[in-house]
């Protein structure tokens, strides 16, 4: 029998996480509001020297909800601003389960977003198909539901590819990347998509979805991650490259343990061999 991610979550919850680490009520009253900047250098293969150095802004999982506040989500922005990137991309699950009550506050919050080469955003479970991406529209975020767009940087192409949650076939996102020349970055939301990234030959992809486990216990780890093939930070499989963001909020427990949201700045580097 498959468990879900919210049912192990919940449990740990029910069942005391305090009691097993001695830090739920540190996780729920500081832990979840930690947050921090992480910097990482990506090897891409075939990266064009032209692209070498880009820095792209990554924010994923903001969960704007009655307990991830408009502060929370600020900060994230705060944070991600004073970094300066080139390009800022937003990864999905602006809200929990669809709450129309936050889709604007979640827009609103995220509206000071910029950067040269645009913002950029995808969907994640948690969004609706319409309300969430018109929201982010109205604050100049280019959302891509099953979509690319081509940017010229220093005159090397780099294509953004964005999928939604629910686009999981080798060849729908194929179809998706039809046409697309130079470099490719696959926007999806659930890493377990690094599978069809590989075999496509996709050289990076950006991904959230994890929370990075949200609930690291010693010795056991990020129990309610288990399933995916990178929790958090960077990845590899054959010549793709992804990175996992922990993710600002918080889901199904407003709860972090060993495991501080984060947002993050990349910068692109070209694979050696």
């Amino acid at each position: 029998m498959t468990v879900s991610r919210r049912a192990v979550l919940k449990g740990l919850a029910a069942s005391g996480i305090g009691a097993v680490t001695g830090g739920g009520a540190y996780g729920f009253l500081y832990a979840r509001h930690q947050l921090g900047v992480t910097r990482e250098a990506l090897p891409v293969r075939g990266l064009p020297r032209a692209l070498h150095g880009l820095r792209i802004g990554l924010i994923t999982d903001v969960h704007r909800s009655e307990w991830v506040s408009h502060e929370d989500v600020n900060a994230a922005v705060t944070v991600l601003m004073n970094e300066r990137p080139d390009l800022i991309i937003l990864g999905g699950d602006y809200v929990t389960q669809s709450d129309r009550n936050y889709v604007g506050p979640a827009a609103e919050a995220l509206a000071p977003l910029e950067a040269p080469h645009g913002v950029f955003g995808i969907l994640g479970n948690h969004d609706d198909d319409r309300d969430m991406p018109a929201a982010l529209t109205k604050k100049n975020v280019q959302m891509l539901k099953d979509a690319r767009t081509r940017l010229v940087v220093h005159g090397e192409p780099l294509e953004l590819v964005g999928i939604r949650y629910w686009t999981r076939k080798q060849a729908d996102i194929a179809a998706v990347m039809h046409g697309a020349s130079g470099t490719v970055v696959l926007l999806a939301h659930d890493p377990r998509r690094l599978t069809e990234a590989a075999s496509l030959s996709i050289p990076l992809v950006l991904s959230g979805h994890t929370h990075g486990g949200q609930v690291v216990l010693p010795g056991l780890g990020a129990i309610a991650a288990q399933k995916f093939p990178v929790v958090a930070g960077i990845g590899r499989r054959d010549g793709t490259t992804m990175f996992v963001s922990r993710g600002v909020g918080t889901v199904y427990v407003p709860v972090r343990l060993n495991c501080p949201p984060e947002v993050v700045v990349l910068t692109l580097q070209a694979e050696t061999a």
